[in-house]
């Protein structure tokens, strides 16, 4: 039986690097998981939880269901500004005083057009303090992103594909 992952975009452009790698992963591993691209976290309202202490948005509480229910979650994301994108941290705020996220394998990928090594450390950081499971190679950072895809959107890069295939292997292992 497949796997249902909820693969997490933290850019909201069209036709991302981030995107690209996350639908090379849905193609390459659709004989064993299921993967579902959420692309709506630009549509989640702004992180303030007193207006919302008895009233949970509708599309916030989707999305923390498709978190519950997926077996795994993996977050490709680009850096801006040495950091991660607004629109991701606001996601992942809305998982604040929940459980939602505790002992959930993820995978964890930077995309970056620069070095994305901060964005990376700040991810693993939050992630950490949600108590998920990271494997010991589920984290990823992908150098200078753009130049690994090619035109029609497909990762062109050997070693690109080599680092994705060793970040799944040890995501699979972590959540079967």
């Amino acid at each position: 039986m497949q796997k249902k992952i909820l693969a997490i975009s933290g850019s909201t452009r069209k036709e991302s690097s981030n995107e690209s790698i996350l639908q090379t992963i849905k193609e390459i591993y659709r004989e064993t998981l299921d993967v579902q691209l959420f692309n709506d976290i630009a549509g989640l309202p702004h992180f303030d939880p007193d207006p919302y202490l008895e009233k949970i948005p509708p599309n916030v509480v989707t999305f923390r269901e498709l978190v519950e229910q997926a077996d795994g979650v993996i977050i490709c994301s680009p850096e801006y500004v040495f950091s991660l994108p607004a629109v991701l941290k606001n996601a992942l705020e809305w998982m604040t005083a929940t459980t939602i996220f505790s002992d959930k394998p993820v995978a964890l990928i930077i995309a970056a057009a620069g070095s994305g090594e901060k964005a990376l450390e700040q991810l693993v950081l939050i992630m950490n303090t949600f108590q998920v499971k990271i494997g010991n190679n589920a984290t990823l950072l992908v150098k200078g992103a753009r130049s690994k895809i090619n035109s029609a959107g497909k990762i062109s890069d050997t070693k690109t594909l080599e680092d994705i295939d060793r970040l799944m292997q040890s995501f699979i292992s972590a959540i079967a």
